[in-house]
């Protein structure tokens, strides 16, 4: 008797006041996938987003093997790590040493690092009074004026980047300053990693993210026609607010050995 009674308590179909599962949540449950179906997609999100340390770690942990080479992830890893530091020359030149033609064949991609590196020029003369912006001039000058005809929005994006001299830090409007947000060098450096992945014959995004943005999707279209679906529905990629805080510092993967991929610090909610 005590066992069915607790068994009715866990039960989300129960009649207690326990609160009942939606049948989405219960399909969702059905669902058993198998363990190396799930380490397949772990080790794919480490070796995409490159996180090597972590790779190699759980290759171990879950006695598999990874798909690519570890070494060949701490190139990305590399290139990363020096645009989230703001040293794009560094990024320029190991990108240019993995493959030439990875630039050549995205001028969007090299005219966006080449502005971000004008960005970083900016901020360092500008972070002292009267600092010598010479050097920012001369930059966009032979850098990125030549390539700025070649397409309107690279001249729009040269124009705005500019103005950055013009204009007090906290005198900038929202489009101005998210210049020098730590985010444009995240969105740059996610840019670059898939366009390395795509020279190399791979995929660019991992396919647990796509399998996320999937189920997002079909969430939403099942809104659309039928009601009576929670507003939320939890499909456990991130805890709560308050274990994320503590690990605020760490990085992304646990081990200090692989770059944080989020741009202040935290968690990337991906593999929390």
């Amino acid at each position: 008797m005590a066992a069915m009674a607790a068994a009715n308590i866990m039960s989300p179909t129960s009649a207690s006041p326990t609160p009942t599962w939606h049948h989405f949540d219960r399909k969702v449950e059905e669902v058993k996938p198998s363990k190396a179906d799930i380490n397949s997609l772990v080790m794919d999100y480490l070796v995409t987003n490159g996180y090597p340390a972590a790779a190699k770690r759980f290759a171990v942990e879950a006695n598999i093997q990874p798909k690519a080479d570890i070494g060949s992830i701490q190139e990305r890893v590399e290139i990363r790590s020096a645009i989230h530091s703001g040293d794009i020359q560094t990024a320029i030149e190991k990108i240019n040493e993995l493959n030439p033609q990875i630039l050549d064949a995205d001028p969007s991609l090299h005219f966006s690092l080449l502005r971000l590196q004008l960005v970083e020029l900016i901020r360092k003369c500008t972070s002292t009074p009267n600092g010598d912006i010479t050097p920012a001039l001369e930059f966009a000058t032979s850098r990125l004026a030549p390539r700025a005809p070649t397409n309107p929005q690279f001249l729009e994006d040269l124009e705005r980047t500019l103005a950055l001299l013009i204009f007090p830090a906290e005198s900038l409007t929202p489009a101005l300053a998210a210049l020098l947000h730590p985010d444009l060098r995240k969105d740059i450096a996610t840019r670059v990693n898939q366009a390395i992945l795509e020279n190399q014959g791979a995929r660019k995004e991992a396919r647990l993210r796509n399998l996320v943005k999937l189920r997002a999707w079909a969430e939403q279209k099942a809104r659309e026609t039928k009601p009576g679906i929670p507003d939320h529905l939890d499909i456990g990629l991130c805890n709560d607010k308050s274990k994320s805080n503590d690990h605020r510092h760490s990085s992304a993967n646990g081990n200090s050995d692989d770059a944080v991929m989020t741009n202040d610090g935290t968690i990337d909610p991906m593999i929390v």
